[in-house]
């Protein structure tokens, strides 16, 4: 029996997906026709429809939100209300304030715990195939703990990111904030004021203030909204500046005064820390010089008079 060339096998192989690629798309075309069709008879708004709409990519990343989110729901049924809170705190801190945002990183967190070593175990590792079932098991318990707390990490280093860049635009944002204050301007529209101007060079901490302004043009008190702020962002610095807010609404001091000390003592701050990491850099520069630079230094300068040495006594010795 003769053997298929192997340009036909892939050729074969190239329909076959291509074909089963274009019926999961038409499947998945007409199911979506159904659901917009089933939302129009339902007289759903147009939000709805444009939800059930969503094509491509998209369409394959709402399935898997939705079922991320199922599968958190259903662990946060068994987990406390304390760690929930906590959950969504560094969830909103980090920038992701959703509402189903608790519920998809927790369905993250379980897909991540089986799928890291699913995928090592289906791979050809040599080390875990011929290691004895306890230290294997092991490893994969290992596997399944780095894949169940490593969103957990992950999330850290995002908080940690937001933070710092909102540390970077606060005192630019500050001094801008001084600048509209003082020019006459409101304090509900110095925020907006300085959130449409930063927006290019500090989005992080313009989207805090764009989300002030609408909660004060929303109704909720200053307070409140101030108290929101700070407690989204969960830095000294903004908490400081929402306490001074709050105490100058609270018995009518000037806030352009209020402000323009605040700024200045921000600024002197600012400067100190400078001044700190500058006093740090020497004792930092100390081991890479000692272990890094001074060897390679010491190569390339004594490297050449070593070698002329050892050519000209070398044999000047062994002739002796």
């Amino acid at each position: 029996m003769e053997t298929l060339p192997l340009t036909t096998i892939s050729l074969m192989a190239f329909a076959a997906a291509f074909l089963a690629v274009v019926g999961v798309t038409m499947l998945l075309q007409s199911q979506r026709e159904r659901r917009g069709w089933q939302a129009r008879v339902r007289g759903q708004s147009a939000d709805a429809q444009q939800e059930v709409a969503t094509t491509g990519i998209q369409y394959f990343r709402d399935v898997a939100v939705r079922m991320l989110e199922k599968v958190g729901n259903a662990n946060q049924a068994k987990q406390k209300a304390p760690e929930l809170s906590a959950l969504r705190q560094l969830l909103i801190t980090a920038g992701y304030r959703s509402d189903n945002a608790a519920a998809v990183f927790t369905g993250v967190k379980l897909l991540f715990t089986f799928l890291v070593p699913g995928v090592v175990f289906l791979l050809p590792i040599k080390a875990l195939d011929e290691a004895p079932m306890i230290k294997a098991m092991f490893a994969y318990l290992l596997l399944a703990a780095a894949g169940l707390y490593g969103p957990e990490l992950w999330l850290g280093q995002m908080v940690k990111k937001r933070k710092l860049k909102i540390t970077h635009g606060f005192p630019d944002a500050l001094d801008l904030l001084v600048v509209c204050v003082e020019a006459g301007l409101g304090l509900d529209a110095a925020l907006g004021r300085t959130g449409k101007e930063l927006e290019m060079a500090h989005p992080e901490l313009c989207e805090e203030f764009h989300l002030v302004a609408l909660e004060l043009r929303a109704g909720l008190p200053r307070a409140q909204a101030l108290g929101n702020l700070a407690r989204r962002v969960d830095l000294d610095a903004v908490k400081a500046l929402v306490g001074l807010l709050i105490q100058t609404d609270r018995f009518g001091t000037s806030i352009g005064l209020a402000l323009r000390v605040h700024s200045d003592s921000m600024r002197n701050e600012r400067a100190l820390k400078a001044e700190e990491m500058a006093g740090k850099l020497p004792v930092k520069m100390l081991f890479p010089l000692m272990f890094f630079i001074f060897p390679c230094l010491f190569i390339v300068i004594l490297g050449p008079a070593i070698i002329q040495g050892m050519r000209v006594l070398l044999p000047a010795l062994g002739g002796s």
